[in-house]
């Protein structure tokens, strides 16, 4: 087996793929964009592991796997790889911890306006109102989509005393040993929600939220999916947060809710343009809190030894003919 690593080394991960048979050649340095890569070490190529494939992935006529070192997968798009015979795997479940700790995060801060405390101190305003001293205890968190990151999300909110309901067309039983979570993490066993919605209940499901957590991938399907209809369905007091993709919520519906305040503010990790323009209306918002999409990011403290072991426990499995982690789909891969 060959295998081409175009991601930052991680010595003990490499270790761990190192085993007899097993040629291994590491791109220096390593690139997180695409471009061409010589042709001659792309020859008998058996697994790529990179976070975008070269330009030139037509020149691999070897290749079987691809793992991507990140949990969203449109750069694997257009490659044509389910008609070519190749399988691909990504990060999922290397960020579910350090998104749901942004989700609760935001929670809080959004709840207590943390926001307004902090102009308040900038400006040596003695203010003790009531605003500033809500908890999040009894409320009830929604969470649109319910992967690694809604059930992390999950078991810290109810650790928190907070009801959660799940908007899912799959249901919440969680996949058996086939998707990659950090030991102790998530909700395998689907048990943490108080209630499950289905498709065709979003209206209801929308209703009865304090927060709103997106946590969809961005297909086809879901760039746009929460338009004005489903903003205007949430309470007053509601709060969004979308750590998920920035297109999957209307930009100009979400404008206009703050503005017209059908929501009561908004956490947004992802966003419209990178970087968000200083001209953007979003900046403006004084109960809005931007992040510049650091929720889980590749900086993020476990990230890398995650990731190695996601790819080490799949060089394993491809070897031995095992079905491998977090194999994205045929649909997934044709961006449905």
């Amino acid at each position: 087996m060959k295998i081409l690593i175009d991601v930052s080394v991680l010595e003990s991960g490499l270790a761990a793929v190192r085993r007899p048979g097993v040629v291994i050649d590491c791109l220096e340095p390593p690139e997180e964009r695409a471009r061409v890569i010589d042709p001659a070490r792309l020859q008998g190529v058996d697994a790529l592991f990179c976070t975008f494939p070269p330009t030139n992935i037509a020149e691999m006529a070897a290749v079987k796997w691809i793992q991507i070192a990140s949990t969203g997968y449109t750069q694997l798009f257009g490659l044509d790889l389910p008609k070519r015979g190749i399988q691909a795997t990504n990060a999922r479940g290397c960020f579910d911890v350090p998104i749901a700790e942004w989700n609760v995060a935001m929670m809080v801060n959004l709840a207590r306006d943390l926001r307004q405390m902090l102009r308040n101190q900038d400006g040596a305003v003695w203010d003790r109102s009531a605003v500033f001293q809500r908890e999040l205890r009894g409320l009830t968190v929604g969470l649109w989509g319910y992967g690694g990151i809604g059930r992390e999300t999950a078991r810290l909110c109810r650790q928190m005393g907070l009801r959660v309901h799940v908007l899912t067309r799959t249901g919440t039983a969680g996949p058996r040993g086939t998707v990659y979570a950090v030991p102790g993490t998530g909700d395998p066993d689907g048990t943490f929600p108080e209630r499950v919605f289905g498709a065709d209940e979003t209206a209801a499901f929308l209703s009865g939220l304090d927060f709103l957590v997106v946590g969809l991938p961005l297909t086809s399907a879901t760039e746009g999916l929460i338009g004005e209809r489903e903003l205007q369905a949430l309470p007053r007091h509601a709060f969004v947060l979308n750590p998920a993709r920035g297109p999957i919520i209307q930009e100009k519906a979400l404008l206009r809710a703050l503005e017209e305040k059908w929501i009561a503010g908004a956490a947004l990790d992802t966003h419209y343009a990178y970087p968000l323009p200083p001209s953007h209306p979003l900046w403006r918002f004084p109960n809005v809190i931007l992040t510049p999409h650091i929720s889980g990011s590749s900086l993020s403290p476990r990230f890398k030894e995650r990731l190695w072991d996601i790819f080490a426990q799949n060089v394993g499995r491809f070897l031995a003919g095992e079905p491998l982690l977090n194999a994205l789909t045929v649909a997934q891969l044709n961006g449905q």
